[in-house]
């Protein structure tokens, strides 16, 4: 199996710092491109929002979420591996099924758990989606481990 785009979403936990340099240790040895990935929040219903309209309020969490992405790759990126870095939009699951379609990736690298506490709900329950319904290969990692 030829790996030359590696797929790693993340949700800024200290987790996402480990599942990066894993994912960059095989994008070294593959000779690979990485394209991180994490999502800007999905729904709103759980928030109270006072005063500015919902298109207003997406706006600055995207905002949000790309000023996080560029200190996280800042950090944590190894500038001798090409890479990437996006926020998605809407069902985390479904987007990166989606974009490791679009881009034609050859393997996700994920966590099985996110931020601690909500791990099951979230990023467990996130990771298994993944793992059965990508169109790639998945290499999951237990950051506990």
């Amino acid at each position: 199996m030829q790996v030359n785009k590696i797929l790693v979403p993340v949700d800024f936990s200290d987790n996402s710092e480990k599942i990066l340099k894993s994912a960059l240790f095989m994008a070294k040895k593959c000779g690979a491109s990485i394209s991180v990935v994490v999502q800007s929040i999905e729904d709103y219903s759980g928030f109270f929002v006072p005063h500015i309209p919902i298109t207003q309020f997406e706006e600055e969490m995207v905002e949000g979420a790309n000023k996080r992405m560029e200190s996280f790759m800042e950090e944590n990126m190894d500038r001798s591996v090409p890479g990437s870095a996006k926020v998605l939009i809407g069902d985390v699951a479904e987007e990166i099924i989606k974009l490791a379609e679009a881009e034609q990736m050859d393997l996700i690298v994920m966590g099985t758990h996110g931020y601690k506490g909500v791990e099951k709900v979230l990023f467990g329950s996130v990771a298994e989606q993944v793992v059965k319904r990508s169109p790639c290969p998945v290499l999951t990692i237990n950051p506990y481990k």
